[in-house]
């Protein structure tokens, strides 16, 4: 696509502790400036499913996943790192630069309903493309299902995968048994279970499909942890003296699948000596989701599936879940790993999903400012030790609620717009697990908070 195309396409966080560090950027050792790229890197964006935040293995958890820990450990861990509080607003906010309610995404897709990103929204695909990349999606989609709504049509080169919202992990289909399994548009039938086939699919792109003379992006968006979860006993069985129940051993079987499977990938880079060229990054869609019946569908014959009832994940010590705005459905694990550019560290300042737009166009050698509607900041001297903006606002908005993150603060609304309904005010400074309403004690800082949610909402 070149430029002209593409300007007129465009007009149409360690787990968090009681003693929070005032600094933005914490090291084990003296952090160095990362080195500005003397070529552009490949890039490659991993999302997981609903994994919260006390899920991995470096926030504490219990379930087993050294590969995603040792990526973690060895780049720059993003402490306090948000997104949406469900699928597709996410996948929505990380393509398009921008808060998902701008495009008029607040909710999953799902295959009955008809809208989907809007025709012509440029995309981190469509930017890459536009400065030599090849592009390539292997996963989850979630953002349409009308054929003019697949990741061809938004700046992938190459697509492979699911465009639903969740999928029977073996069958490949919706619970409705709506077919969603696909390869560049086309519906496709294959044996495996899903974490495995989309990551062979990553796999093969890097060794043999991609073109390459050119860098690639490549956007892994992975199918768990999210329900419905079968996965087989060499995974669960592992965890029957460590996890109290049969659900929570499933989930976790889910997470050690995954990062097995992530593991491979890394592998990949580093036998195709690729790894130092290749900057990856990785978080969650959302928060884990809530525990309690879930009736997604009856499993095929002989194949494991999780009880549809009980605890899955975790978002500890956070407060909430999954489709909520409290932190613990949208403040995720992640970081950005770069070997060789990137030392270890962890970036304890505000950043937003939305905030990888403009990071990737500035390491690509892309004019942010040609790309309409930007809403994201360029975190990449943070990685260096140098502050973000103490007053950085990010705006989430849900079909039931909207919030505010600034500063030090945080307001949550309840309503379908931003002037009418109650509000609650946190300190997330002082009160990171959001126990102390100060709404009703704090008026001015209230006050403050409501112009800039009115402020927000305005441009939606």
């Amino acid at each position: 696509m070149n430029r002209r195309h593409f300007l007129q396409k465009s007009a149409t966080l360690a787990a968090a502790s009681s003693s929070l560090v005032s600094t933005q950027f914490l090291s084990s050792c003296s952090p160095e400036k990362p080195a500005e790229p003397s070529k552009k890197p490949n890039i490659v964006i991993i999302v997981l499913d609903d994994a919260g935040w006390g899920d991995v293995g470096y926030h504490g958890s219990k379930i087993k996943t050294p590969n995603i820990d040792r990526l973690a450990r060895e780049g720059v861990e993003l402490d306090r790192f948000y997104v949406n509080p469900t699928c597709s607003p996410t996948r929505a906010s990380l393509l398009t630069g921008k808060p998902s309610s701008r495009s008029g995404i607040l909710t999953p897709i799902n295959y009955n309903q008809s809208h989907s990103l809007p025709a012509g929204t440029p995309t981190i695909a469509d930017m890459l493309a536009d400065q030599g990349y090849e592009t390539a999606i292997s996963g989850k989609w979630h953002l349409g299902w009308s054929p003019e709504a697949v990741p061809g049509n938004f700046g992938f080169h190459h697509s492979y995968g699911y465009l639903h919202g969740w999928i029977d992990q073996y069958t490949h289909l919706t619970r409705d048994e709506i077919p969603t399994w696909h390869r560049s548009g086309e519906m496709i039938e294959e044996n495996g279970h899903a974490t495995d086939l989309i990551a062979d699919n990553a796999i093969n792109y890097v060794k043999k499909t991609r073109d390459k003379s050119k860098p690639f992006f490549l956007y892994v968006p992975f199918s768990v942890p999210h329900l419905p979860l079968q996965e087989e006993r060499r995974y669960v069985d592992p965890y029957s003296e460590i996890l109290d129940s049969e659900s929570e051993r499933f989930y976790a079987a889910s997470m050690t699948h995954v990062d097995e499977a992530v593991g491979k990938l890394m592998s990949t880079l580093d036998s195709e000596q690729l790894r130092e060229d290749t900057v990856v990054l990785f978080f969650s869609d959302n928060g884990a989701t809530t525990p309690g019946p879930k009736n997604y569908l009856q499993p095929p014959p002989n194949i494991n599936v999780t009880p549809s009832s009980g605890n899955y994940g975790s978002n500890l010590p956070l407060r909430g879940w999954k489709g909520g705005l409290y932190e613990g459905g949208i403040r995720v694990p992640a970081f950005i790993s770069w070997p060789g550019k990137l030392g270890a560290g962890k970036v304890s300042g505000t950043i937003a999903v939305y905030d990888m737009f403009p990071t990737l166009a500035h390491l690509t050698g892309a004019d942010i400012n040609e790309y309409a509607g930007i809403e994201g900041i360029n975190i990449w001297p943070a990685l260096s030790g140098n502050a973000l903006p103490e007053d950085r606002t990010i705006y989430i908005r849900t079909p039931r609620g909207m919030a505010v993150r600034k500063g030090g603060w945080k307001i949550i609304h309840t309503g379908k717009t931003s002037g009418e309904g109650p509000n609650e005010l946190y300190n997330i400074s002082g009160d990171p697990y959001e126990e102390h309403d100060l709404a009703a004690e704090n008026t001015a800082k209230l006050e403050e908070m409501k112009t800039e949610l009115a402020r927000q909402f305005a441009m939606d």
